[in-house]
């Protein structure tokens, strides 16, 4: 499957980084391949072959910070071959026009959409726009922790069985 890295932009006992570590039990991915994105490097990220981006949703649906300072790092990673995986928390209630846009934002600054999986069905959500959303899907895996929390869990444990398929 090759090595999978879990980048996440958030606080270190935030969503983001729960989610980062519930992804990494379900995938047998070790403890040091969770890394916060405030301080990862385009070295390290092309030290892996299977890449996972998260973020949660700050102001308005964008991404944290430290995403919106790494971003444009992105366009110096070398992609070829590699597979790339991307989950965002929103607030669809309190946010239905910007809900995971920060995901979206990840997936507008990469130079390789090619290499993207993971990408989820928008059905079960109520928002109005989300700049995650490409032809009736999300480009990865939407999370609603405020207003679907009961839902979070599943979504996590059926999307990490859909990656372990697309990471082959």
């Amino acid at each position: 499957m090759g090595k999978i890295g879990i980048f996440y932009g958030g606080t270190l006992k935030g969503s983001t980084k729960t989610v980062a570590d519930k992804l990494a039990k379900l995938m047998g991915v070790k403890t040091d391949d969770i890394i916060n994105i405030a301080t990862a490097s385009v070295e390290l990220l092309n030290k892996y072959d299977r890449l996972i981006f998260g973020t949660s949703s700050w102001g308005i649906g964008g991404a944290h910070y430290d995403w919106e300072n790494f971003v444009d790092l992105l366009s110096d990673v070398d992609f070829t071959g590699k597979k790339v995986a991307m989950y965002g928390l929103g607030d669809q209630k309190k946010y239905p026009e910007s809900f995971v846009d920060g995901m979206g934002m990840i997936y507008c600054r990469l130079n390789a959409k090619e290499c993207v999986v993971g990408f989820t069905p928008v059905t079960g959500y109520t928002y109005y726009f989300s700049m995650a959303e490409r032809d009736g899907q999300f480009i990865g895996l939407a999370l609603d922790d405020d207003s679907q929390r009961e839902l979070t869990e599943p979504r996590i444990v059926a999307w990490a069985d859909q990656l372990k398929k697309e990471f082959k």
